[in-house]
């Protein structure tokens, strides 16, 4: 039977543009995707991918909620993959090509109705709507979209190499082949203000360096070189600027290698990329498969027991997502989607936040995405109760709450702590723009109190703070011992022992956090400088306590991790670590009246950064403020982006004026929509244009700026609201805890290497997350891990309360 409704919709369908999400390859709020017996039905009008499972029907949801009633069902089969004849001639080279998905699968296509009683029907040849079926197979997939624009690594120019000065050299100067102060001939950077030739720092693998290129810099001044090696034919090369101490482009490399007699044309790639580097390093570090006997640990699978497929650089992710959803604060917070489904303000899930934790929750618990594999390609073992899973791609996830963050939104390695702390503002900030009531948060879970306290030693005057806070970074003391020789097996010489370290106390990295200490103070009640005491401690306890090791050490102004590790008990207890507040005999501390000032608060250091490198005062406090009031930095990129604006040295707002939500003309509809499809609500974006006369370079600046601000146009005028005094956590004693999970790092530093997670079961027994790997974690591999962890979670004992 042919379909009777199309008429009403076809005259409004469109092929997907370009930059047009389609999510074509799995629902947007469960984890059903093409390779599932019931396929994906995407959106004819506005390419939203549905499950057609009986008891989600998200495509039927969609529907419900849009009113949208045609939809293109894909199904796909894997096809025989061809096997290699022995008759065919030996291959001569060795080339890694990926197969299309066309190459690769078997599509089958058919069209969907849901105002039609029997749903698929026979849609009439159109050739409207054979564009629209055209332009969604042919389109690239959302998540295909997502990691290809987060790959592209946004480098740009400073201006220490747009106004570079080249000192001149004798005719027929030729560039040395090795390092100026050694012997290196390898990780070579050429200077391109004077041509001398250094070696850089060490490198991810294992490639040498003495940092040699540093020190020239910082001798001469000169900031910008270039890595031998990496320069191209077309120009491009690795580029490094000392001065601002991050890799940049030199738009201007051929004209500049030219001055020193190097003609790019002539150059060969030689050298692998930083990025390449990085990269590859990464891949090379993974966490033992194998038991203390030597056999591959046993797979787990079932509820709560999915893995999650690395997409990328995106273990440190992966590790945080496992950790927070095996807390109960977090099940019960994401356990029953439907009415949030069916209510949810924004019509595409796929730029809702909390339909994403949901669809992870739903992913991660439910089990019904935990199997063993059904390929066979990279596995030995062909039982399938030895194979490991597949693992859910949280591709939907990654790009949203990365979405405009300079490090979250790329494919580069990352630190799982500061994802966690994102990850934690981000669903606050989601919370509040739905207007959910602050203890319904599921992270209202890991909050708490940090009280500071601070006594004269003269007068006893006391200052107390309190801060509230998610986590406590501990500091870990280093004492390096001296490490066996291990005998190399390849050249039959004696490698570079490895560093070991001292064990120490998890108690005592607590006491190092608490315990007071000595500093000068210019007490306001004293009136001259005197000697303080500094002590700090929990003013309130949280029901999970988050703890991060800060084991680094600055190595050639790099942070480099140190495997030290910490005696960890699964019991702790934090009785003596509450806060004391004020004591008999103390007095508070009389607060000196500090003179207003006509200019807005900014981060005062980074404003002396920017002075030093030649910018007005102006132009470094509305750098910063258009920042976030963060880095020097992330101000000189934006001063440097700004530079020609006609109102940069225009007067600054002071402090305590008032923005006045007229301070522009209204915005057009298309400013708006343009703002709204970075992900802005329409609100947020006719904010911001007002606020900054309808520029939409300024208003993304001011977005990014605010991201707690959910446009209410009344927010411009209200005064500033006091603190909110609910720090959360109990005060209460006893504060027992015990470990929930711990998150392990492999690799020499967080922006390199592996992450994994270990979460203790129902049970008492570990399981080990390594990506879409779960297995059995026990024994003394099991042990050492939770030694070496960079982070650790732990549940309050309520019982014993």
């Amino acid at each position: 039977m042919s379909c009777t409704h199309i008429a009403e919709y076809l005259g409004n369908l469109k092929p997907p543009t370009n930059g047009q999400q389609v999510h074509k390859e799995e629902c947007t709020q469960c984890f059903d995707g093409q390779d599932d017996e019931q396929g994906v039905c995407v959106c004819l009008h506005c390419f939203n991918g549905g499950c057609l499972n009986d008891d989600r029907a998200h495509a039927k949801l969609h529907f419900q909620r849009t009113d949208h009633a045609l939809g293109l069902l894909i199904k796909r089969t894997k096809k025989p993959q061809k096997v290699r004849d022995d008759q065919e001639p030996p291959m001569k080279k060795l080339a890694l090509v990926v197969p299309s998905d066309q190459e690769t699968y078997d599509y089958e296509t058919s069209y969907k109705c849901f105002k039609c009683p029997s749903g698929n029907q026979e849609f009439k040849e159109d050739a409207r709507l054979n564009a629209v079926r055209e332009g969604i197979m042919n389109s690239m997939a959302s998540a295909q979209q997502s990691e290809v624009k987060a790959w592209e690594e946004e480098l740009v120019a400073c201006e220490h190499a747009l106004l570079l000065e080249q000192d001149d050299v004798p005719q027929g100067f030729q560039v040395s082949p090795h390092c100026s102060c050694c012997d290196l001939t390898s990780n070579l950077w050429l200077c391109l203000t004077c041509a001398s030739v250094n070696c850089g720092r060490q490198q991810f693998g294992g490639i040498g360096g003495n940092g040699h290129a540093l020190e020239h810099s910082k001798a001469t001044g000169h900031g910008v070189g270039v890595k031998l090696g990496t320069i191209t034919p077309e120009g491009g090369g690795d580029i490094y600027c000392y001065t601002c101490d991050d890799s940049k482009v030199d738009p201007e490399l051929p004209r500049h290698l030219k001055h020193f007699g190097m003609d790019v044309v002539n150059q060969q790639k030689t050298d692998k990329s930083m990025t390449e580097l990085q990269i590859e390093h990464n891949l090379k570090f993974d966490f033992s498969m194998t038991g203390d006997d030597g056999k591959q640990l046993e797979p787990l699978f079932g509820p709560g027991l999915t893995g999650l497929k690395n997409l990328g650089n995106s273990c440190y992710m992966a590790s945080v997502l496992q950790g927070i959803f095996s807390l109960p604060a977090f099940k019960q917070r994401y356990a029953e989607s439907t009415s949030h489904f069916e209510n949810c303000p924004e019509l595409l899930p796929a730029e809702c936040l909390d339909c994403q934790m949901y669809k992870i929750s739903d992913g991660l618990l439910s089990g019904r995405y935990s199997h063993p594999s059904t390929s066979t390609s990279g596995s030995a073992d062909q039982d399938p109760a030895k194979r490991f899973q597949e693992g859910i791609k949280p591709n939907m996830f990654k790009a949203l709450v990365g979405r405009g963050h300079e490090e979250f939104s790329t494919m580069r390695q990352q630190d799982s702590e500061e994802f966690l702390q994102h990850l934690i503002q981000r669903l606050r900030q989601e919370a509040k723009k739905k207007g959910l009531a602050e203890g319904r948060e599921a992270t209202e879970t890991f909050k708490f109190g940090l009280e500071q306290k601070l006594v004269c030693s003269e007068c006893k005057g006391v200052r107390l703070k309190v801060d509230r806070a998610d986590s406590i970074s501990l500091p870990v003391p280093v004492k390096e011992i001296e490490a066996p020789i291990v005998v190399g097996e390849g050249d039959g010489g004696s490698a570079a022992p490895t560093k070991q370290y001292e064990a120490v106390e998890f108690a005592s990295c607590l006491n190092l956090m608490t315990e007071a200490e000595t500093l000068e103070y210019n007490c306001p009640q004293c009136k001259k400088s005197v000697q303080a005491l500094k002590s700090s401690g929990f003013k309130s306890f949280p029901d999970v306590l988050v703890v991060h090791m800060r084991k680094f050490q600055l190595v050639n102004w790099v942070p480099t991790k140190l495997d030290v590790p910490v005696n960890v008990q699964d019991r702790l207890s934090l009785d003596g670590f509450l806060s004391a507040g004020m004591q008999e005999g103390e007095t508070e501390l009389v607060e000196e009246e500090v003179p207003a000032s006509n200019e807005p608060e900014v981060n005062e250091a980074a404003v002396a950064q920017l002075m030093e490198m030649g910018f007005p005062r102006i132009r470094c406090i509305k750098g910063l403020l258009a920042t976030g009031n963060g880095s020097a930095d992330a101000a000189m990129d934006w001063l440097i982006m700004h530079m020609e604006d006609p109102d940069i040295d225009d007067p600054l707002p002071t402090a305590g004026a008032k923005a006045s939500t007229n301070a522009g003309p209204e915005p057009s509809a298309e400013q708006i929509e343009q703002l709204s499809m970075m992900g802005f609500t329409a609100a947020q974006s006719k904010k911001a244009l007002r606020l900054t006369d309808n520029n939409a370079e300024r208003a993304v600046d001011w977005l990014f700026a605010h991201p707690d601000d959910d446009g209410r146009e009344d927010d411009v005028e209200m005064a500033a609201v006091p603190e909110n005094q609910n720090i959360g956590g109990s005060s209460s004693l006893p504060a027992e805890y015990r470990l929930k999970a711990f998150i392990s790092h492999k690799g020499p530093s967080v922006h390199s290497g592996h992450y994994v997670a270990t979460v203790r079961q129902e049970d008492g027994s570990w399981v080990l997350f390594n990506d879409e790997k779960v297995v059995k974690a026990e024994g003394e591999a099991n042990e050492t891990m939770k030694q070496l962890a960079y982070i650790y979670i732990y549940e309050r004992d309520l019982q014993n309360m």
